[in-house]
């Protein structure tokens, strides 16, 4: 014996259903929703049902014009339409802390036809992709910024005037770039591993083969001089030198070498010992002059970059950004400071007067020493920040001309606020102990 049939409250059913649904005459005029559509729809069912959906849920006009031809096309076709992406925010309430928040739907109408098939509902489905959506904003920016970062890398070794190639941990050359291949005329695959050994001067071959196989065994960086066949078969003098990339547990995952044509110094040196031993003294001198002033200048570019202080170059009246360290950069994340003058990459400083102190270093020559100057700088988009700073403007000139003024500041905000957070204390026991 069957069990008793039990009656169905439909209505109920529908407004517990686990899914947010929203039920439509097929003019558009609402008939009910689920309590989840009213839950994420943030408007009381009794303020929706009886009105036209644009009515209840105003949006923008193309949002409407696309809702509209979703339900045209269920209307006339009787089948259901899943509509683009779309963008609807939603108003909070006061009592829920007011605001908007912005969201986006995949909404997709179904058809609801009777017994004749005739179109009874139209059956919508909003479902919440915001996080989904934005995950996949969030993934292409973070795709196109690795992208730009790759490009820009590719371009920079590709414009240096140097010969760039990349090696695994034994020593074999793994990529070249256009620079050497130009060079040597030689394409990639025949270079690769050991073969651009045979662009050496076969007297010197060997040797370097040798040494250089001798340091990538011990992992120490390698620098030697030897001469390179070039493509319209001449042999030219290249100064080489290759440092190892090494992993987090230190053992090496590359080498990275680079080499500089310095055939005409090598050739200038020949020819002054031929001359005289006292003028090859001299020219050897001034080519090992040139070198230690290379090797100084890069060991000074070294310090300026892992200075704790802030270190920028600023070229010419306008303020050009020639050089930033990273600790300044970092003071003004996520902009682009090499290339543009201060009031472009830094307008807050206008308003702050620091331009102004900047254009009267570069016209009077005089140094301008700033302590504990309150400086307001957005990080990257976090708000205004408070900075306090001891810095220097100081012009420097290039064939007694003047050419741009140097920046050295250091970062004194702790101890600014330390003092302050002292004083205050002290004020407030001063007036305790008066009372």
């Amino acid at each position: 014996m069957s069990a008793p049939a039990l009656p169905i409250d439909f209505q109920a059913l529908f407004h517990h259903l686990p899914d947010s649904f929203l039920l439509l005459a097929p003019d558009g005029t609402i008939v009910s929703n689920s309590d989840q559509h009213v839950a994420v729809s943030l408007l009381p069912r009794e303020q929706a049902v009886g009105r036209n959906i644009f009515e209840a849920y105003p949006s923008a006009p193309e949002s409407q014009r696309a809702l509209f031809e979703s339900h045209e096309h269920v209307r006339q076709h009787k089948q259901p339409h899943t509509m683009p992406l779309t963008r609807y925010d939603l108003d909070r309430p006061a009592e829920l802390g007011g605001g908007t928040e912005e969201r986006y739907w995949q909404i997709t109408h179904y058809p609801i036809l009777d017994a004749d098939g005739e179109l009874q509902y139209i059956l919508q489905r909003p479902q919440d992709v915001t996080q989904q959506h934005l995950a996949e904003l969030r993934e292409e920016e973070m795709q196109r910024q690795l992208l730009d970062s790759q490009q820009q890398a590719r371009f920079v070794l590709e414009a240096l005037p140097v010969l760039i190639w990349t090696c695994q941990p034994d020593g074999a050359v793994t990529a070249f770039n256009q620079r050497w291949l130009a060079f040597t005329g030689r394409a990639k695959e025949e270079s690769v591993g050991w073969g651009w050994a045979e662009d050496i001067a076969p007297d010197q071959r060997a040797n370097a083969v040798q040494r250089w196989q001798a340091a990538a065994a011990a992992g120490e960086e390698f620098q030697m001089e030897f001469q390179l066949r070039r493509a319209d078969g001449q042999y030219r003098w290249v100064l080489i030198r290759c440092v190892p990339r090494r992993t987090e547990t230190g053992s090496i995952s590359q080498w990275v070498g680079g080499g500089t044509d310095i055939n005409e110094q090598k050739e200038l040196v020949q020819e002054m010992l031929v001359a005289n031993e006292q003028q090859a003294e001299m020219a050897e001198l001034a080519y090992q002059a040139q070198r230690q002033a290379l090797s100084q200048r890069e060991t000074f570019y070294n310090l300026f970059q892992q200075a704790p202080a802030l270190i920028c170059i600023l070229r010419g009246p306008g303020h050009t950004f020639e050089f930033v360290n990273p600790l300044y950069q970092d003071l003004f994340r996520g902009r682009q400071l090499v290339g543009k003058d201060v009031l472009n990459a830094l307008p807050e400083v206008l308003e702050q007067g620091f331009v102004d102190l900047l254009d009267k270093v570069y016209n009077t020559d005089e140094t301008f020493y700033g302590k504990e100057i309150l400086i307001i700088v957005d990080h990257g988009g976090t708000g205004p920040q408070r900075h306090y700073f001891n810095f220097t403007y100081q012009l420097f000139t290039e064939n007694g001309q003047k050419a741009g003024i140097t920046v050295f500041a250091y970062d004194v905000t702790d101890l600014v606020e330390a003092r302050k957070a002292v004083e205050k204390r002290h004020d407030d026991a001063s007036q305790a102990s008066s009372q």
